[in-house]
């Protein structure tokens, strides 16, 4: 009776993931209307902060809170994200299509990529924990992408290995759509809660 109980394991990882898939199914309700998926994000990473600190409630009342309450700045978030990825579309379509490509359009791919993650890796995170301005928003998750850099690239490649892992045949895409959008979240809120504990006690500190 105990390997059912409600401190066993199975009743953890059952529980755990159930909150993954609804919180993935919020994520992807918030998101319908296209124009709020920043906001819809947000309200995924303040439901994910929670989580990865043993914290989580009701996730969808929590989630459908912070989706009222971050619409104004999540919005905007959203569509300059948007904006980012089909910037970086174009030119992986320019780079693989245009015959003879210069170093110069390889580089400026590579480079323009490379900023635009790592100024909206922390963004949504930093806009559910903190209240900021956007753009400051914006220059604080560069900043700590850049003060933590080596974490940031292991992030970086743990999120494009689920991604890959994803669309690795039919399977897993159907997994990847009911519980790819909070795993991911999850997993930036892995890497962001002990930096921004870090950083808050620094503050504190006066560091």
């Amino acid at each position: 009776m105990r390997f059912f109980g409600i401190d066993s394991p199975l009743y953890k990882f059952m529980t755990t993931l159930l909150n993954v898939f609804l919180l993935s199914f919020c994520v992807v309700i918030g998101s319908l209307p296209i124009v709020t998926v920043g906001a819809s994000v947000v309200a995924g990473f303040s439901v994910g902060l929670r989580m990865v600190a043993n914290e989580e409630g009701y996730i969808v009342r929590q989630f459908f809170k912070a989706y009222k309450d971050n619409l104004k700045q999540g919005i905007p978030l959203g569509l300059i994200a948007l904006l980012c990825a089909y910037v970086i579309y174009l030119d992986t379509e320019i780079v693989s299509k245009v015959e003879n490509v210069s170093i110069f359009a390889i580089m400026f791919m590579m480079v323009s990529a490379a900023v635009f993650t790592f100024t909206l890796l922390y963004s949504f995170a930093l806009t559910a924990r903190y209240e900021n301005t956007l753009m400051r928003i914006l220059k604080n998750s560069f900043r700590i992408s850049m003060k933590f850099f080596v974490r940031t690239l292991a992030l970086v490649f743990l999120l494009v290995l689920e991604v890959l892992a994803f669309l690795w045949n039919y399977t897993t895409i159907f997994i990847g759509i009911i519980l790819g959008p909070a795993l991911m979240i999850l997993t930036v809120c892995l890497f962001a809660r002990p930096i921004f504990m870090k950083l808050e006690g620094d503050a504190a500190s006066g560091e």
